[in-house]
């Protein structure tokens, strides 16, 4: 029980170091710490809103807890004898790495280009470091339950997300590397006209 604990309150400290760091350098970067508005949110539903990722949750949190679930499958399968802590702390220092890059006008610019997220200016800091516990949610889901639950759950995350905002992490990635003309129009079907 005591290893437990020890355990646990080393994936507590690994995630509040990387969280403080994170969110460090992205105030750092000029990223708003609460979004434009300045105001703390729980949950903003529309991704067409200018609050989407400005809040501690969006549909997008979804995506960074299928992040966590994939971290796990895929350090499971290439580096299953590394201890699960150093497993745990790479999937934490890659998602915290993607969501520097995420932040960077590098990425802001091609999500406005390339996908559905015409007026997206970045996460605000609180929405990027609830992605990165999102994703800690997802590896710890998936180190608790049989691989069939996760990739369940994962497939009812995409189909799910798919069918309420016409957007998941599959089509995410797929229009940030090869846009598709077909899926863009799509999902641009989905936007409430004002």
């Amino acid at each position: 029980m005591l290893d437990q604990l020890k355990h646990w309150r080393w994936v507590l400290i690994a995630l509040l170091a990387v969280i403080t760091v994170a969110g460090g350098i992205e105030l750092c970067m000029g990223r708003s710490p609460l979004g434009p508005d300045g105001k703390f949110g729980f949950w903003e539903s529309d991704i067409w809103s200018s609050e989407n990722s400005q809040r501690l949750a969006d549909p997008y949190s979804f995506s960074h807890i299928a992040h966590g679930i994939l971290f796990f499958a895929f350090f499971w399968l290439v580096a299953r004898k590394l201890p699960l802590r150093y497993r745990f702390l790479i999937a934490l220092l890659l998602e915290a790495v993607w969501e520097m890059l995420e932040n960077s006008p590098l990425i802001i610019n091609r999500y406005r280009n390339a996908t559905i997220a015409l007026g997206y200016t970045g996460d605000s800091v609180l929405n990027s470091m609830s992605d990165i516990l999102m994703m800690s949610l997802g590896f710890l889901f998936a180190l608790r339950v049989r691989p069939r639950i996760s990739v369940v759950a994962l497939i009812v995350m995409e189909v799910g997300c798919a069918l309420w905002v016409r957007d998941n992490l599959t089509l995410n990635v797929i229009m940030l590397i090869h846009p598709l003309d077909a899926i863009k129009h799509w999902q641009m079907a989905g936007h409430p006209m004002p």
